[in-house]
């Protein structure tokens, strides 16, 4: 599937991925010297990622942008459909994986999570910076691509502070918070191999967490900087 050239119809406009990992060929209508390479992020529920990617987004807003992942779970209060998610239906998104319209897709307590091809490619096409927030299951499917990210990943100093954060948004059941924390053990194992990421950022102080996100991205950004001024 040339992807620069597939049209995805409502609502998957930034489309969705396979249920099982693909060794996907990405194509670019630009240099692929020129296209700056898509971060991949990820970290437990309750890491402070998403605090620090919207962070990030509001500052840079004119170099970075995120690509908005599929998922069939429902909305958190305050989570608007486009913005946060696109909110599909299993039938839905098993359709557009089905039609290879996803890089990578993850399954988690019974939802599933996806990242859009086309998303991905529009963001590079317009010269920003695409920042992609994945799973575990999506780092690894990611790097049987050519995508060629650069990989993050974003963890508490310990998984009872973890558990704390995830208790102090109530949101969720008791069988629910411990199937998610017995993930976060898996991804802190994973997340701390050598080798596995490109940054490893201990959110422990919110504010130096995202000076060392900001300056990992320092040359991405300037360089972006510089394209738009010619």
């Amino acid at each position: 599937m040339d992807v620069a050239n597939s049209v995805i119809t409502k609502p998957y406009q930034n489309g969705i991925s396979s249920l099982k990992a693909e060794n996907i060929k990405w194509k670019s209508e630009k240099k692929s010297e020129s296209l700056p390479r898509p971060i991949a992020v990820c970290g437990p529920s309750g890491s402070g990622k998403s605090t620090l990617l919207k962070r990030l987004l509001e500052e840079y807003r004119d170099y970075i942008e995120f690509s908005i992942s599929h998922t069939t779970r429902k909305p958190r209060p305050n989570e608007l459909d486009g913005k946060d998610y696109h909110f599909v239906t299993r039938k839905e998104i098993e359709e557009a994986i089905k039609n290879d319209e996803f890089l990578e897709h993850a399954e988690f307590s019974g939802n599933v999570y996806g990242t859009s091809k086309n998303a991905v490619k529009q963001i590079q096409n317009n010269g920003k910076l695409c920042i992609l927030d994945v799973e575990m299951i999506g780092v690894k499917n990611l790097r049987k691509t050519n995508l060629n990210p650069k990989f993050i990943f974003v963890k508490t100093p310990s998984i009872e502070v973890l558990e704390q954060r995830l208790r102090n948004r109530n949101t969720e059941s008791e069988e629910s918070l411990q199937k998610r924390l017995a993930r976060a053990r898996e991804e802190l194992v994973y997340g701390e191999t050598p080798g596995n990421f490109d940054l490893i950022v201990v959110n422990d102080d919110l504010d130096e967490a995202y000076r060392q996100l900001k300056e990992f991205l320092r040359h991405d950004i300037e360089a972006l900087k510089k394209q738009k001024m010619h």
